[in-house]
């Protein structure tokens, strides 16, 4: 486990060395409110991030937080913009002005910034999850377990990418070894929080089991909107539950790989695992 230093003095010179290497684009008080977001949107994130080294807890926040500013805009709340569409579309238009401008308006659009400078997470990183963003404005169902994961690639690929520059790799292995694993761990914790989310998520018209599960187990929308629980139910989830265990277990050997947080990245594999 990393040796660290008292966490005040941690934070401080976290601060200290944020100033000086992105130009004072985010202050203390943007990092705050990343924190604030992530402490009230997730408990389970909240939870695992305890464990990671305190210099980087609040990149990691920066990181959760621009996140769930976009995917509330969809889900939660366009207040401001004729639709949640437009809403999308400013959180990006903002995203790439940041990185053009090097500062923005939005403290938690300046707090990734500067955390994405210090840590070398390219611009492009983020890319496919605004694609992702406006997708789940229009599609509700996925034919097949591949239709599933290209949108998986936007909506949860970036966040272990983004957490792999933050976290580094350890020598002597690469950035590229470690990338795989990294995408396993962001889909195995997304594919839990579907198999956890059915109900709610049938509730606003989306599903994600893949269609072509469901013709296989037997089981249909119409059993799903009665909540029929049955033979066909239980299987159709084990089989979901076994997909994405494997998901876990190829995460869970690429953990070596990475410099700091390795306690924290299994802590929050485990805390997602046990949904």
């Amino acid at each position: 486990m990393e040796a660290e230093q008292p966490l005040e003095l941690e934070r401080a010179s976290f601060f200290t060395t944020q100033r000086s290497s992105s130009r004072k684009i985010a202050s203390p008080q943007d990092y705050q409110l990343c924190r604030r977001i992530m402490r009230a949107a997730s408990r389970n994130y909240s939870f695992a991030s305890a464990f990671f080294p305190s210099r980087v807890l609040p990149h990691v926040e920066a990181l959760y937080a621009l996140m769930r500013v976009g995917d509330d805009r969809v889900d939660v709340s366009s207040a401001g913009f004729s639709s949640a569409l437009e809403a999308i579309d400013d959180w990006e238009k903002l995203y790439w002005d940041a990185f053009d401008r090097g500062d923005s308006p939005h403290p938690v659009m300046r707090a990734y910034l500067s955390s994405a400078i210090e840590c070398g997470i390219p611009k492009e990183t983020m890319a496919p999850y605004f694609r992702a963003m406006r997708e789940d404005l229009t599609i509700t169902r996925f034919p097949t377990f591949e239709h599933l994961l290209h949108y998986m690639e936007g909506s949860a690929v970036p966040v272990g990418r983004a957490m792999l520059h933050i976290l580094g790799v350890r020598r002597p292995y690469t950035l590229q070894e470690a990338m795989p694993g990294a995408d396993s761990l962001s889909i195995a914790m997304q594919l839990s929080n579907f198999w956890r989310d059915v109900g709610a998520d049938w509730n606003i018209n989306r599903l994600y089991i893949p269609l072509e599960d469901l013709e296989r187990f037997g089981y249909t929308e119409a059993d799903l909107a009665s909540q029929r629980i049955n033979a066909c139910w239980k299987d159709l989830l084990e089989f979901q539950f076994n997909r994405t265990e494997g998901y876990y277990a190829r995460a869970r050997r690429s953990v070596v790989y990475l410099a700091s947080g390795r306690w924290a990245v299994m802590s929050g594999l485990e805390v997602y695992r046990a949904i």
